[in-house]
């Protein structure tokens, strides 16, 4: 069973802190451990030299058969086991053990008769030098990896700070606000150093520029288009009234009906593009609003009005009007029947029973000029139900329903 992690145990920050606390903890204990193993090498090879150096004075005095200093003796109590068996063996040696009750620097040789003659010296004071050592090491350390960890984690988090208002400017800019730029100060001053940061934020900014540039090229083209289409349709038109009866006068006005249609719809298309739409707002009764729309768009018959709770909100009545009759619309020429407009307090919903929206809808939202399975229309409805659902403040999702059908779902403030 794999351990789940905390969210923030992923952030830069935290793995950063916790790669300098490893460091710092690992070099602190390699450093903390190389000089404790200096210093007391150093500090037990001179007691050990002083306790030779009386054992040399103390074999000359025994041999002379002068008296012995005091701390000096033949097989004295206290004296080690090992220590003395070496001494007996014939050879010289030195060993650190407690003397009553204190540490204590042994030296042995060997005596006559199988004894050993062994010197004392106290190592009380080299003992407490090693503690003492150890312990200013383990508080060194700690405030060393303190310190670290402070410089550390204000150095880390003025970069993720930057990170954060990179990610941040990437997320309005996906959302739509195509004028939000990091504009971090490094990349506007050549002679600073540019660190990684400040590339990706630049990148980012040449990129928005680029899409904005883009795509306001293509709303121009679209407004211009559809404006310059505007003439030779109203002319069309005219000239359509013209022609006498028959089914190809029908076939010829219902083209061009629709061609003026498409060219409307581009048009509030690239105005709601712009972003500059406004708002005209009054209080409006949802169920009679909805009554309005289902009688506006000639097939009352067809669609069935459940109020379940009805309401009042202030909105701005022409474009809810537009996109609930771009529901209706869609559900009834793409679904099947009975469709179904239900009001609920502020949120409005409308299911067909057919086979529901497609893959590609529910995942990336409308799509302009794109239907599937040979449906009529241009995919221009829902864009715009979308768009003007904005404009409103409202928030307008697409899902398939469980036993079949497309539902749409306005849910107003």
């Amino acid at each position: 069973m794999r351990l789940g992690l905390p969210r923030w145990s992923g952030t830069l920050a935290v793995k950063a802190a916790v790669f300098i606390t490893v460091m710092c903890c690992t070099l602190a204990a390699l450093l903390g451990v190389l000089v404790h193993v200096s210093v007391s090498n150093q500090t037990v090879e001179q007691a050990r030299d002083l306790a030779l150096s009386r054992l040399d004075e103390a074999t000359t005095a025994f041999e002379a058969g002068d008296r012995l200093m005091p701390g000096v003796g033949v097989d004295p109590d206290g004296l080690p086991a090992s220590l003395r068996e070496l001494a007996v063996a014939g050879e010289r040696g030195t060993m650190v053990a407690d003397h009553e009750g204190r540490p204590t620097m042994w030296a042995a040789g060997p005596a006559d008769g199988g004894r050993a003659l062994a010197v004392r010296v106290d190592y009380s004071q080299q003992a407490r030098t090693i503690d003492d050592l150890g312990r200013a090491i383990i508080w060194s350390s700690g405030l060393a990896i303190g310190v670290t960890l402070l410089v550390g984690a204000f150095a880390v988090t003025r970069v993720t700070r930057r990170l954060h208002t990179t990610a941040q400017v990437a997320r309005q800019i996906s959302g739509g606000d195509l004028d939000a730029r990091v504009d971090d100060p490094r990349t506007k001053d050549p002679t600073r150093p540019q660190d990684e940061v400040a590339a990706v934020a630049a990148a980012l900014d040449s990129m928005a520029a680029s899409l904005q540039g883009k795509l306001l090229s293509e709303q121009r083209f679209t407004a211009d288009v559809a404006h310059e289409l505007r003439t030779p349709l109203t002319g069309l038109h005219a000239a359509a009234e013209l022609l006498p009866p028959g089914r190809p006068t029908e076939l010829v006005r219902d083209r061009v009906a629709a061609l003026r249609t498409l060219t409307e719809d581009l048009l509030e298309i690239s105005r709601l593009d712009t972003g500059r739409e406004r708002l005209e707002l009054d209080t409006e009764q949802l169920g009679a609003l909805a009554e309005r729309v289902v009688r506006a768009a000639g097939n009352d018959a067809e669609v069935e009005v459940r109020v379940v709770r009805d309401a009042r909100v202030e909105t701005d009545r022409r474009r809810l009007e537009r996109v609930l009759g771009n529901l209706v619309a869609n559900a009834h020429r793409h679904g099947r029947p009975p469709v179904v407009l239900t009001v609920n307090g502020p949120v409005v919903s409308v299911r067909d029973h057919g086979d529901g929206y497609p893959e590609y809808l529910l995942v990336h939202g409308p799509q302009r000029f794109r239907t599937e399975g040979g449906s009529r229309g241009h995919g221009l409805g829902l864009t715009i139900a979308l768009g003007q659902a904005e404009v409103l403040g409202a928030r307008l999702t697409f899902a398939n329903a469980v036993d079949g059908g497309a539902v749409a779902t306005l849910v107003l403030r």
